[in-house]
């Protein structure tokens, strides 16, 4: 079986640091991959407010995911620290890559490697919408493809 490789760029303009709770934890006694996928949402959130922006309103439109992909590199257990490293990459027309570097802060061990893909939209509309300029211009400088 082929496995994923997800490139990730040389820098990050937003990290962040969430702690494991023992909810995160699944069967096997580590972070369960739906685990990480909330920790992600949470470290778009803050990345976004980081700028003023919420995921439901980015200069006047909101956006939806279009996909995700987790990358694991090591498990991660609870009470460990999570540094969580924000980028955006790959712009299209309608969206882009929210990129994700996610290591274990005493160790520095790399945990994961995630992508999701957004989509801008108009809630009210129930429409795709295409990249607001003012984001586009937020983020060009870190948007390179990898």
């Amino acid at each position: 079986m082929a496995r994923i490789k997800l490139d990730l760029p040389a820098e990050f303009p937003f990290t962040t640091e969430l702690r494991v709770r023992i909810t995160d934890v699944n069967y096997g006694g580590h972070m369960g991959n739906d685990a990480l996928l909330g920790l992600l949402h949470e470290a778009r959130v803050r990345f976004l407010n980081h700028y003023g922006l919420s995921e439901l309103d980015i200069f006047g439109v909101g956006l939806i995911m279009a996909d995700s992909v987790i990358v694991y590199k090591s498990e991660a257990f609870p009470g460990e620290t999570l540094c969580i490293a924000v980028a955006v990459t790959d712009f299209n027309r309608y969206g882009c890559d929210v990129v994700y570097r996610v290591s274990e802060k005493s160790s520095g061990r790399e945990v994961a490697r995630a992508k999701t893909g957004i989509v801008f939209f108009d809630y009210r509309q129930r429409t795709i919408q295409s990249v607001p300029a003012p984001f586009l211009d937020l983020f060009t400088p870190h948007a390179a493809a990898v």
